[in-house]
């Protein structure tokens, strides 16, 4: 047996002591009204005490799916409290894709928001019928969750007894063969991000963050270092750029963390000239790469307070990153980096022979450390090729320059990031090769201005049919109401054949390569 002597506090742990440090001091702000740490502290008791009357404990598989309300906040500390394993469903998902993960991740347990998602639980409890429903209010197809937590007196929270080894939470990312893969991460890797955040990070004091994503997944990685702080969750129930200023101004917001889409969309707007952005200390940004220009422009209009953070899922977030005082506008050329990798793990850029590059020589990112997911759920082989040689293989490909910044000049997968959503071209082209007029497709990520990249599929049609904007605007709709807006494609073009390796697959880098012919990168 292993023994405690060298045990070290987890994520519950971290959020047991940092509720009962801070009391009533404000802690989460949504709809209008604040959240005192003492409140927080009183409804996580409850949820947990909820959870455990429905038959959820420790190790059970605990889904989410919610737009942005208090209660996602709360039921993300009482199921880390219950040592539950988590799993948010993205509330832009269709119904495939929420009921994929929910088969593939095991889950038992369902947590959903009762005002949105009432029809898709009842959709997926048809399909599953052990799956245990507590809703964010009144349902008609489960338990009222929040009914039932009125119904318990608040307890003394109590960290579980969880190891680094164990299971915390299971998130979906993309796959080759067009299915997402359930990402395993222990209580080691989230605890791992923590300490690096709090280490490397520049947090604001106070620290007052602007939530501009979904709650069920920004908490996952925010939560941790906000509660320690002391800090408050200032939560937007969907971002505009006119709520996000809104917000600042009212209540003196000193950070956010927002994708370049979200800082694009905050430049074409009126109020970029005249908003009062002068609490804003840190903007901390990633998920996909911003535009040099761009940032350089919000560097001049708003001052040196972007931080860049760069990682995966597979290893989240803070591989490495760029602090406020590197975006330097003397060497343009720089703010293309991501910035330098962190001390706390191995980063290292590798070939195809897992050897470490030559000085100058682009390779594989490549990476080993505490931060890293133990596998793929259930898939040895896949798991066995991202963990080749020991390092986690990242699909990206990387440079480093003379002062030790790095720079991403492709990518080894096909995923395409378009405004911080991840989109895999296969699910794409799985949806549009069900088309009656498609023979081939290939769906790829060309430059956009506004979301980096934009989802493109290029299209041989079968004999008979011709191209017509009729037949665009079908297929684009085919896609959004497979997939969502996000994956339908922004533009379609029509060819002849596509071409293809020296084996007869579908080329997909020479496709690419066409529309990237004016860029530095192979990547936006």
């Amino acid at each position: 047996m292993t023994s405690p002597l060298h045990d070290q506090p987890l994520f519950p742990h971290i959020v047991v002591r940092s509720l009962n440090e801070h009391d009533d001091a404000p802690c989460l702000f949504l709809a209008g009204r604040v959240a005192t740490y003492a409140e927080v502290r009183r409804r996580t008791s409850q949820m947990l005490q909820a959870q455990r009357a429905r038959g959820v404990s420790k190790g059970t598989r605990l889904a989410v799916l919610s737009k942005n309300r208090p209660e996602v906040l709360t039921n993300l500390t009482a199921s880390l409290l219950n040592a539950c394993v988590i799993t948010p469903l993205h509330p832009m998902g269709s119904l495939s894709d929420h009921a994929y993960v929910i088969g593939d991740a095991e889950i038992e347990c369902l947590v959903f928001d009762a005002a949105n998602f009432t029809e898709r639980a009842r959709e997926l409890k048809a399909q599953y019928p052990h799956l245990t429903l507590l809703g964010f209010g009144p349902n008609g197809v489960g338990d009222d969750y929040l009914a039932l937590a009125d119904g318990f007196e608040p307890e003394p929270l109590v960290a579980p007894d969880v190891q680094p080894e164990d299971l915390c939470t299971v998130v979906y990312t993309g796959g080759t063969t067009g299915r997402p893969k359930g990402v395993l991460m222990t209580h080691r890797v989230w605890a791992a991000m923590t300490w690096i955040q709090m280490t490397e990070w520049e947090f604001p004091d106070p620290l007052r963050i602007a939530i501009v994503s979904p709650l069920s997944h920004a908490a996952l990685s925010l939560v941790a270092p906000v509660l320690m702080s002391g800090g408050a969750f200032y939560v937007m129930e969907a971002f505009t750029p006119d709520g996000f200023f809104d917000l600042v101004e009212e209540h003196r917001i000193t950070t956010t963390m927002i994708v370049p889409a979200m800082l694009y969309a905050m430049q074409g707007h009126p109020r970029y000239a005249t908003a009062d952005m002068s609490s804003m200390e840190t903007i901390f940004y990633g998920a996909s790469p911003m535009s040099p220009a761009k940032l350089a422009q919000a560097i001049q209009h708003w001052g040196p307070i972007f931080f860049q953070f760069y990682g995966q899922t597979e290893a989240p977030m803070v591989l490495a990153h760029m602090k406020k005082g590197e975006h330097d506008l003397a060497k343009p050329e720089r703010l293309a980096s991501c910035g330098r990798p962190v001390p706390w793990m191995h980063v290292a850029l590798l070939d195809s022979e897992n050897r470490i590059v030559g000085p100058g020589e682009s390779g594989e990112i490549c990476t080993r450390g505490q931060l890293v997911m133990n596998g793929y759920k259930d898939l040895p082989d896949e798991t066995a090729d991202a963990l080749a040689g020991n390092w986690l293989h990242t699909g990206d490909v990387g440079r480093f320059d003379e002062d030790g910044f790095l720079y991403i000049v492709d990518r080894t997968k096909d995923m395409v990031i378009t405004g911080g959503f991840n989109v895999f071209p296969r699910e794409v082209e799985d949806v549009l090769t069900t088309h009656p007029a498609v023979g081939q497709v290939m769906v790829i990520g060309v430059p956009d201005e506004k979301w980096g990249e934009a989802v493109k599929a290029v299209v041989v049609l079968q004999p008979g049919n011709e191209p017509s904007d009729d037949l665009t605007h079908e297929l684009q709709q085919l896609v959004k109401d497979a997939k969502g807006s996000q994956q339908a494609p922004k533009s379609i073009d029509y060819v002849d054949a596509l071409p293809l390796t020296p084996v007869g697959k579908p080329d997909k880098k020479a496709v690419r390569s066409q529309y990237w012919t004016d860029t530095t990168r192979a990547v936006s």
